[in-house]
């Protein structure tokens, strides 16, 4: 009997994976092919993103397909958000794709404000402020390169970039565009206005398709080079965006988490909330499948721990740093994890120390001192981001659905179950991947509708339950 295949392109800010996937009486069976290291470079002054080395792991991993015997009949990838590309008439890069850990953004708010006051644009486009939105990428280009900005004729994501070298298509998709800053929330599309006002230009983006959308087939380049031909789908292209369609939620009573390098945590609406009491708390009102959004709060997540581990040389795994916080349970000290000074510093366990030296707190000395103020501090910075989407959403939650890589840190749901107060169930580990791949299953008729692949996935995967003791 053969076995229809598609395949998830799955690449965060610190590793990408090939993710086969098929249905097998009913059940979602996933089968990693391949995956790979993505860490931003210093180039011309600023941290940038390898695309060229991004998209030879993109072919690399196709091939590993063809090697094993498994071609899909189609494709999609997804990346984080807000970073992008500009192309020339030609369709040819122009600059570099700065990463948004970059310092260039610092300041730009301020500067973006005098144009449009950040009140008028949370309630125009439900976008939280961060420092590395896309937006303010914009500002500090206009400020650095004008010409670049004025020569350019397309702006595209970094997963819209990736499918056009794939396809050849230039297309805006919406989840990822959300991230922008610059689409309005209520209108579901590019906010003119506020591009207007800004001073970008206005070819700088065109229609936004919405995850499902075909793509067509891969280039001849591609073809070649890869050794078959597939349909490219577009998945919801930001990664979170992805997660959130593969959290196994029974019922609405569950809050998202998306977990690893960032913690998203949130919940799934049918309208946006640009609330000022919204703004405040500095939740953010993403797009997502079937117009959904995700209501969610930005979390510095798993990257202070990733940080860490380089830091270190990689003498540790990831189980080994888990081990020593749990020995070191006794200390207290908390820092604020969506603290700027954690965004890129040179070093994760000064920044750790010298906040909880300004906050005149215990400052952790070994290791697991570090790690384990990094892990109570996030739990707590969960806890307390759930009583705020409670407020703010005026609904009661039951439980917290955790997927991404973060759903196989026991510690750490451990501690966010003591900390909220509700059960956490946790799992699939690869969400973002099934999220992708779950779109291009409801486009192909293997599920009716995203409840039917969610109640199949929930079949399909082990899921970890931690309640409160």
């Amino acid at each position: 009997m053969s076995v229809t295949y598609y395949l998830a392109v799955d690449i965060g800010a610190s590793s990408g994976r090939h993710i086969l996937g098929h249905v097998e009486d009913g059940r979602v069976i996933l089968e990693e092919v391949y995956r790979f290291e993505n860490n931003p470079e210093e180039k011309n002054g600023h941290l940038c993103w390898d695309l060229s080395r991004l998209f030879s792991h993109v072919l690399e991993g196709m091939r590993a397909c063809r090697t094993a015997g498994k071609l899909p009949v189609s494709m999609g990838i997804d990346t984080w958000g807000v970073d992008f590309v500009l192309l020339d008439r030609e369709g040819k890069l122009m600059g570099d794709a700065v990463a948004y850990r970059d310092g260039r953004t610092s300041g730009m708010d301020v500067i973006s404000e005098k144009c449009v006051p950040f009140e008028e644009l949370y309630e125009r486009t439900g976008i939280q402020k961060q420092v590395f939105n896309t937006l303010y990428q914009l500002t500090a280009l206009q400020k650095e390169q004008p010409d670049l900005l004025e020569r350019a004729h397309r702006l595209l994501m970094v997963p819209d970039y990736l499918h056009y070298c794939l396809t050849g298509k230039k297309e805006n998709e919406y989840t990822e565009a959300t991230t922008s800053a610059l689409v309005n929330a209520k209108e579901k599309t590019w906010d003119w206005e506020l591009i207007d006002r800004f001073g970008f230009p206005r070819r700088l983006f065109d229609e936004l398709r919405m995850p499902g959308y075909l793509l067509g087939g891969l280039t001849p380049q591609v073809q070649e080079a890869v050794g078959f031909d597939c349909t490219v789908r577009l998945p919801a292209t930001h990664d979170t965006g992805s997660a959130f369609l593969a959290v196994p939620a029974k019922d609405e009573g569950g809050v998202y988490l998306s977990s690893g390098t960032w913690s998203l945590l949130g919940s799934e609406n049918r309208e946006p909330i640009t609330t000022e009491a919204s703004r405040k708390a500095n939740f953010s009102n993403e797009g997502g499948y079937e117009y959904r959004f995700r209501y969610l709060k930005n979390i510095m997540g798993l990257w202070m721990i990733q940080s860490i581990r380089r830091e270190l040389n990689k003498e540790y795994s990831f189980a080994q740093l888990e081990s020593l916080a749990r020995e070191a349970d006794q200390f207290k000290s908390r820092v604020d994890v969506n603290d700027e000074s954690f965004l890129a510093p040179k070093s994760m366990m000064e920044a750790v120390r010298a906040f909880c030296r300004k906050t005149e707190q215990p400052v952790p000395e070994t290791v697991g001192e570090v790690v384990q103020c990094i892990y109570g501090s996030l739990a707590d910075c969960y806890a307390a981001s759930i009583q705020e989407l409670e407020a703010l959403t005026h609904r009661s939650y039951t439980a917290v659905n955790i997927v991404g890589g973060g759903s196989k840190d026991s510690y750490l749901n451990e501690l966010t179950a003591k900390a909220s107060g509700l059960p956490v169930f946790a799992g699939p580990t690869e969400g973002t991947a099934l999220g992708n791949l779950m779109v291009q299953m409801i486009a192909a008729g293997e599920f009716p509708s995203l409840e039917a692949a969610r109640k199949a996935e929930r079949n399909s995967f082990p899921i970890q339950e931690y309640h409160v003791e």
